[in-house]
């Protein structure tokens, strides 16, 4: 079955960097776009960052433009989501989110457990 697995998460301090990663089994990883979602308490789900099969196509939120990015590596069934200049409202909850196909312009139908990144004050 199809399985996402987040890691990297974990205490930053304002400024630093963190790499999230998403490992992927149980489907042909490469066909399909897949999502960064944060949730924050009290907050819906936000996206964050997405990336088409094959990298042509990413989005980035405003907040996340110009400080983090999103790559892939198929032939490792991984996506990552590169974090620099962390701030206070980057803390929440990080899931990775498998697409529909592989557009990011299609719903999502599996997510991982996420993984917490809390920034220090």
């Amino acid at each position: 079955q199809v399985q996402l697995v987040e890691s990297g998460g974990g205490l930053a301090q304002p400024g630093g960097s963190l790499r999230l990663s998403c490992a992927a089994s149980g489907f042909t990883f490469g066909n399909y776009a897949v999502t960064w979602a944060r949730q924050v308490p009290g907050k819906g789900l936000e996206w964050v960052s997405a990336v088409s099969s094959d990298v042509r196509v990413t989005y980035y939120t405003g907040a996340a433009k110009g400080r983090f990015t999103i790559y892939r590596e198929n032939a490792k069934n991984t996506v990552y989501l590169e974090m620099n200049s962390l701030k206070p409202e980057d803390t929440g909850m990080y899931y990775c989110e498998k697409h529909l196909t592989n557009s990011i312009e299609r719903g999502m139908d599996s997510w991982g457990k996420g993984t917490q990144v809390t920034m220090s004050s």
